[in-house]
């Protein structure tokens, strides 16, 4: 799972901002929204505002999950193997995936895919169980042995079988709420310092815009931490579906080849198993492999 940037992240604040946009826009055409309406003593409507920030907050981060499947597929340029007509090592790796989903308890079938890359990674996304996808580079299966390639398969679908996303979702919707939230409230006490009339609309709506991107990134630190959690909840459930020794060696492999990691998708980061070091350790949505295999050996 591995960059620096985490495409979730990314296309969540895009969205919100997008939102932002066009409230913004209406609100120049003198179209107000009444949720955010300040009181006739100038004061903002806090709990109008929090429910605002609520609907636009949650609303991005569903939408986020709903193309997350999608826009993963086309960004990493996705194979996705037709199970009806795949052999050899497509083969394989789909009857890899369907075992472990039956075994999960699974009523569909995750999509399985390929995609063109040297680095030695894979990751699984999607919106729900029946809607998911695991994906595996070319250069994981050029360069790992078959019992590794299971426990890289076993912790992906670890991550589908928990409905990681979704809680991931419900997490991103919260820290969207404050985001949007604080973001109004700071840019409103800022715009009061302007006397012009005219300037202090411009000033408000670019503090919102300055602040819901700090306040994000700011957000970004608890969202990464959890899904620093739920790595090692992975490597515990990629060892029930493979077996320990399989899912550490896994991890072992990925360590030896920590170099290969390709870095021109800088918005995967928390879709991948792996991600190299980096001084950021608040930012990483992955804790050291060191500290993975360690925790995986007390299990």
């Amino acid at each position: 799972m591995g960059k620096r940037i985490l495409l979730f992240i990314i296309t969540n604040v895009l969205i919100i901002t997008t939102i932002t946009i066009v409230f913004s826009i209406l609100g120049m055409f003198g179209i107000h929204i009444p949720s955010i309406s300040a009181t006739a003593s100038g004061q903002l409507n806090y709990g109008p505002l929090l429910i605002f920030s609520a609907v636009i907050g949650f609303g991005g981060a569903f939408i986020s999950l709903a193309i997350s499947r999608i826009v993963a597929k086309k960004l990493m340029g996705v194979q996705v193997i037709d199970p009806d007509t795949a052999t050899g090592e497509e083969k394989k790796l789909v009857d890899k995936v369907h075992r472990m989903a039956r075994s999960a308890g699974m009523m569909h079938m995750p999509e399985v895919g390929i995609y063109n890359s040297r680095e030695v990674n894979a990751f699984a996304t999607g919106p729900s169980k029946k809607r998911s996808i695991v994906a595996v580079s070319s250069g994981l299966l050029q360069t790992m042995d078959e019992d590794a390639v299971e426990g890289v398969l076993a912790h992906e679908m670890a991550h589908v079988a928990n409905g990681d996303m979704v809680t991931m979702t419900l997490l991103q919707g919260v820290v969207n709420t404050f985001v949007v939230f604080l973001s109004r409230i700071v840019a409103s006490i800022v715009s009061r310092f302007v006397q012009n009339e005219g300037m202090r609309l411009v000033v408000h709506i670019a503090a919102i815009f300055v602040f819901q991107i700090l306040f994000s990134i700011l957000g970004s630190i608890v969202v990464n931490a959890y899904s620093r959690y739920r790595e090692y909840h992975a490597d515990k459930g990629g060892a029930d579906f493979a077996g320990k020794d399989k899912m550490k060696h896994a991890l072992q492999a990925l360590q030896s080849r920590a170099d290969m990691v390709d870095d021109s998708q800088t918005s995967m980061q928390t879709l991948k198993i792996n991600n190299k070091p980096t001084l950021m350790k608040l930012f990483s949505s992955h804790p050291p492999l060191d500290e993975r295999i360690r925790r995986l050996e007390e299990k």
